[in-house]
């Protein structure tokens, strides 16, 4: 028998947790009572246990609970559905954690390249990366293939959509890739600099398949993806049948109760994200800078054969912290500045220059800014 476990906080009083708990196991495995079982493998073998119920603040409890791993299926839509399927409709737990054995680790492919490959993609063995993204959504192809020149001229690394720029009427999918990719193969053959472009994958399970097939033709290497929009499914399918893209994974979509760190410093990773984009403190949308350090710390620690993934803070990012950013994040992170460039308006070759320069300066190797 091989069991993983799950950790959740669950709010209770000290005279409900234990109840509590048990019935978050049972949810979480056979979903009926114990004297409705008689078949003795079930209880033995099949049936989730409490493990642990340890008071973290009045009212609060950290609950480990063992779910045995045969149940997982080992996909990822019946792995999501046992640690967190019908205890998600609970509004007083939060699932935190999750311990895997490496048996269960090993049948989710993890990212294809993680950071050792997006290094090599860049010809970028030691700095810090820089990012930035297409926007506002809105405008036409040829005003955001613009854009992508303006990027790659002034040398950031990978130049994503928006991810809110999909198949819209205004910038259909097909027309940008090819505007956007002819842009950065211009700029790379002049200067000999490795730049990206990363288009956004989004629709049904087939559509993204045609997509990425396009994306494919078309020469692309980083793709923006978001998990838990498109499906944890779907996407690892793609991760799969397209090993040779870089996953850069959003995290739309993934506002809730499983804690950030976990979904996307672990589980993004687990189901093969080369690369997490996260919500930076200090942002829109303000994380807690222990949860941002946390959250970078699961993507790229040790994990069984996993390769690490690579840390993207990104939200409401200014120019001016990149310095505070790097220092706190350290070299192995990707940093992603949109709007705060794009204000410069007019001077955004100069603001965008000025961004690379601030991130290379700080790290102890450097790469070229051409015109």
């Amino acid at each position: 028998m091989s069991w993983l476990t799950a950790t959740y906080l669950i709010d209770a009083q000290a005279d409900e947790i234990e109840a509590r708990a048990q019935a978050l196991a049972l949810e979480q495995s056979v979903e009926c009572p114990l004297e409705a079982i008689g078949d003795r493998r079930v209880l033995d073998e099949i049936v989730a246990r409490v493990d642990a119920i340890v008071p973290v603040a009045p009212g609060r409890y950290r609950v480990d609970v063992k779910i045995a791993v045969e149940t997982t299926g080992g996909e990822p839509a019946q792995f999501m559905n046992m640690i967190f399927g019908n205890c998600s409709l609970w509004e007083f737990v939060r699932l935190v954690d999750l311990k895997l054995p490496a048996e269960l680790a090993a049948r989710f492919p993890g990212p294809t390249h993680g950071i050792p490959g997006i290094r090599t993609l860049l010809g970028a063995s030691e700095r810090a990366l820089t990012s930035t993204a297409l926007k506002p959504q809105g405008v036409p192809v040829a005003e955001l293939a613009r854009l992508c020149e303006i990027f790659a001229r002034g040398g950031v690394d990978i130049i994503k959509d928006d991810h809110g720029i999909a198949d819209q009427p205004y910038s259909p999918f097909v027309d940008r890739l090819h505007a956007c990719q002819r842009v950065v193969h211009e700029v790379t053959q002049k200067t000999g600099r490795p730049v990206f472009y990363a288009p956004n994958l989004t629709g049904t399970p087939r559509v993204l398949r045609e997509r990425a097939q396009i994306a494919r033709s078309a020469g692309i290497r980083v793709v923006l993806i978001a998990p838990m929009l498109v499906g944890i499914p779907a996407f690892v399918e793609l991760v799969e049948d397209f090993p040779e893209f870089v996953y850069l994974a959003h995290p739309a979509g993934g506002g809730g109760r499983i804690d950030p760190v976990l979904l996307f410093g672990s589980l993004f990773r687990l189901f093969g994200a080369d690369a997490v984009i996260f919500t930076n403190y200090g942002g829109r949308f303000a994380y807690p800078p222990e949860a941002c350090k946390a959250l970078a710390s699961a993507a790229r620690k040790p994990w069984d054969l996993l390769r690490p993934a690579l840390p993207v803070p990104a939200g409401g990012m200014l120019l001016e912290r990149v310095d505070e950013l790097l220092d706190f994040y350290g070299k192995d992170t990707m940093l992603l500045i949109g709007g705060n460039l794009l204000v410069a308006r007019d001077a955004l070759l100069e603001r965008t220059r000025e961004y690379v320069a601030k991130v290379v300066h700080h790290g102890s190797a450097g790469i070229g800014v051409h015109a």
